[in-house]
């Protein structure tokens, strides 16, 4: 279904930004800013993540900053906040979970799992930024714009390349490779 630029797959509700925006991560330029985003507020995280990231914690604190690992054995590495599950930040910006390599913020979970010693990517939130669900009944799939993408979007018109696009990989992930192709026929491309 096709409505006013909004598609709905298997009541996945798809915002027209999701295939009209263009965006690549270019981590070059913001230096892994979606890891390192001042706020209160962490990225989100599913209760069933929880026990997947303790079995692998073994694995990726040895690429965590001393500092980072300090702040997850003191509080844990997640917190409750008005109700949501999100990953703790140290001072409020960089998430625990973070490590630095050439100044670039990285994420300590990809990085094990990508080395083969751990069997959890990451968060699903962070595998799909700069898409969040918001759960209205149903999950709605939204672009979350952000100033430090600045150069992301750059250069995804630069390569023609949409945010579903970017996002296939945490899209199948989460819903599967059916309802990505739907996606992408019902997008155009």
């Amino acid at each position: 279904m096709f409505v006013n630029n909004i598609i709905l797959i298997d009541n996945v509700v798809v915002r027209d930004e999701i295939h009209s925006q263009k965006f690549i991560c270019d981590l070059e330029e913001c230096k892994g800013a979606c890891c390192t985003i001042e706020s209160e507020f962490g990225a989100p995280l599913l209760e069933e993540e929880i026990p997947l990231i303790e079995e692998n914690y073994a694995e990726v604190e040895k690429y965590l900053p001393e500092n980072h690992k300090e702040a997850i054995n003191t509080n844990g590495f997640y917190e409750e906040k008005y109700g949501e599950l999100v990953i703790r930040s140290v001072n409020n910006k960089a998430c625990v979970f973070v490590y630095y390599e050439n100044d670039i913020a990285k994420c300590s979970l990809e990085k094990a799992y990508s080395d083969g010693k751990s069997s959890f990517k990451k968060p699903i939130s962070c595998h799909l930024f700069p898409i969040r669900i918001s759960d209205f009944g149903g999950d709605v799939l939204r672009y979350e714009k952000a100033n430090e993408c600045i150069y992301a979007e750059k250069k995804g018109d630069e390569e023609n390349t949409y945010v579903y696009e970017f996002c296939k990989e945490p899209l199948t992930r989460k819903y599967g490779g059916k309802w990505y192709s739907s996606l992408k026929e019902k997008a155009g491309r």
